[in-house]
């Protein structure tokens, strides 16, 4: 336990990064200092937000500077305690970056129950990803039983949480989804009502078939086309929450929003939100969240990479859709 790896950005992307844009490099593990913890990653989360935050663009928060640690959640074991809060051997999540090792003070961390589920649970289901499915349907849509709810990127992270929660509040749950393995997942695994693969060439046809009734709610993972898709079949007095743009963040030429008009016609509620602005609903979230994991009502799903070293190639594949569920590294 001398050496800590680290993933730095090497420079900034144009367009689509590459592992070029990525730096592997050694240095010594960190010592703690007083109030903090030294923490051995387990496992580290790979999430869309981080392409933003590669570019040096005005944004939600600050961008990485190239030569600093890729920005990124991670749970690990604790080795070392310099505060009353923590124990050697209690595991902890919190934004420990693209490392194996890192010292944290005690309050930028929390506790985990690895009895409840497993440690990489937590960057997932039971973490950010399922508080921003939380904070975005039953915070800012807050869906009524019986309506319809529609949310894009339905097998990953976020969206595959958005649809439980939608069932378990009596919704009809419709997700959108790229291929059909995922979508055979989304309605079988997770009980969807319906899955639409818009890599089957006809989301707008196929979109209007599943939503017979129009949309009441739409969450937005992906931007875009499917964006537009959804604005076309939204009902009066809809609620659309924009948790993520996925399919913008490497276009050169952005594709814009080109059915608006139903903003207006529709009398609709478009709001887009940072999970992180509302961190006092975070205890309610989790609450419900773990309630229904705990009873079997909250399942997931998870794409493992090993090894630091293969964090980069993860990432750009997670970007491009070829993860299955929620992406991890595996770094233990």
């Amino acid at each position: 336990m001398t050496k800590n790896r680290q993933i730095l950005l090497a420079s900034r992307p144009t367009g689509w990064p590459t592992e070029a844009n990525f730096k592997l490099v050694e240095t010594p593990v960190p010592q703690p200092a007083e109030g903090q913890v030294l923490v051995r990653n387990h496992f580290l989360s790979l999430d869309p937000y981080m392409r933003a935050r590669m570019d040096a663009v005005k944004s939600y928060a600050r961008s990485v500077e190239v030569g600093e640690v890729m920005v990124g959640g991670a749970v690990g074991e604790v080795l070392e305690s310099r505060s009353p809060r923590f124990a050697k051997g209690d595991f902890v999540v919190g934004a420990l970056g693209w490392q194996e090792y890192a010292a944290a003070d005690a309050g930028a961390v929390t506790k985990v129950d690895t009895k409840l589920a497993p440690p990489s649970v937590y960057l997932g289901a039971l973490g950010m990803p399922g508080v921003t499915a939380w904070t975005g349907l039953i915070d800012i849509c807050r869906p009524k039983a019986g309506e319809t709810v529609v949310v894009s990127a339905a097998s990953g992270a976020v969206g595959s949480v958005v649809g439980q929660l939608a069932k378990a509040h009596g919704c009809r749950a419709v997700g959108v989804a790229g291929g059909a393995k995922k979508c055979a997942y989304v309605t079988g695994e997770l009980g969807f009502d319906a899955c639409i693969d818009y890599k089957a060439g006809n989301l707008h046809a196929d979109l209007k078939a599943a939503t017979p009734d129009g949309i009441d709610v739409y969450f937005d993972n992906v931007g875009g086309e499917t964006l537009d898709a959804a604005l076309a079949r939204m009902n009066p007095f809809g609620r659309v929450a924009i948790c993520g743009l996925i399919s913008q963040y490497n276009a050169t030429e952005p594709y814009g929003v080109r059915n608006f008009r139903s903003v207006l016609v529709n009398r609709l509620k478009v709001q887009g939100f940072i999970v992180s602005d509302r961190m006092e609903l975070w205890p309610q979230a989790l609450a419900e969240l773990t309630g229904l994991f705990a009873q079997g009502r909250l399942k997931y799903r998870e794409s493992v990479a090993l090894g630091l070293e293969n964090a980069p190639a993860a990432f750009l594949g997670m970007l491009r859709g070829e993860n299955f569920g929620k992406q991890v590294v595996k770094l233990v």
